[in-house]
């Protein structure tokens, strides 16, 4: 269930952030279609609050920085961790396809880190975007780190859904494709979530917590390449995290030895 006073404060920063100048009284409450009292008890509550100002020209409003300055307290207490951007950076040199590193949220993966890939044609995800954890590699990547009761209980409130000519329709469909990956060595997806979308993700685990790490890009790209780009995945955590990384750090997913053939 969604709270509507929330949405409408996150809706009132993204509007900021994509106008990039001060707005009035008017302007708001006409953009979202507002009641005018209702467009300015939210923003005089914030402008009181600290986290709107008024410019040089008052009546019209913008964000101050202390957005930033609590973001920046959040992340510090738990930021992802800095190996693993490092290690999204290389990827996404070494593939040229976008790297997003996840960790559960519910019934989603939510993306803490995004590196997107160069190319203009590519996924263009974003911090904070949200995707189905039972229907995409990188939800099936922290699943395969999960017990059976624990995953049983997640998947029991699913509603299945065809996103794409990929998606699995049932617990036992996702299962497969979860047992398929550990043997495998990676997780990889086709169309699953979203239509024309390819890409390949692994678990990895850092102080107890699990993460997805997904290379992802257009499938007409990156479907023929999947198991070069699993090999690359695998030689990069070697590097970074030492060789026997995965074998003792990520239960029963398969380490290939001919993977990047």
């Amino acid at each position: 269930m969604l709270v509507r006073q929330v949405e409408n404060v996150l809706d009132l920063l993204e509007f900021f952030a994509d106008r990039g100048s001060s707005a009035s009284l008017a302007e708001v409450s006409q953009h979202f279609g507002w009641p005018r009292s209702s467009a300015y008890n939210l923003l005089s509550t914030l402008n009181a609050r600290g986290y709107l100002y008024e410019p040089s020209v008052r009546g019209r409003y913008y964000p101050t920085s202390r957005w930033y300055t609590i973001a920046e307290q959040i992340s510090a207490a738990e930021p992802v961790p800095e190996d693993l951007v490092r290690l999204g950076r290389t990827l996404r040199d070494q593939t040229g396809e976008t790297v997003c590193i996840g960790a559960a949220a519910g019934l989603s993966v939510v993306f803490l880190e995004v590196v997107s890939s160069p190319v203009r044609v590519r996924y263009a995800a974003e911090v904070g975007q949200r995707i189905p954890i039972h229907a995409t590699a990188s939800g099936w990547s922290i699943l395969s780190q999960w017990s059976a009761v624990r995953r049983a209980s997640l998947l029991r409130k699913v509603e299945f859904e065809r996103y794409g000519s990929g998606s699995p329709m049932s617990v036992d469909a996702v299962e497969d494709r979860i047992r398929s990956g550990l043997h495998n060595g990676w997780f990889g997806s086709a169309s699953s979530y979203s239509v024309d979308l390819g890409g390949v993700s692994i678990p990895l685990v850092v102080a107890e917590r699990v993460y997805s790490f997904t290379v992802a890009g257009p499938l007409n790209r990156i479907e023929e390449n999947i198991p070069r780009i699993a090999g690359q995945v695998h030689e990069a955590v070697s590097q970074c995290f030492g060789a026997d990384y995965l074998q003792t750090t990520v239960p029963n997913l398969r380490t290939p030895p001919n993977v990047s053939a």
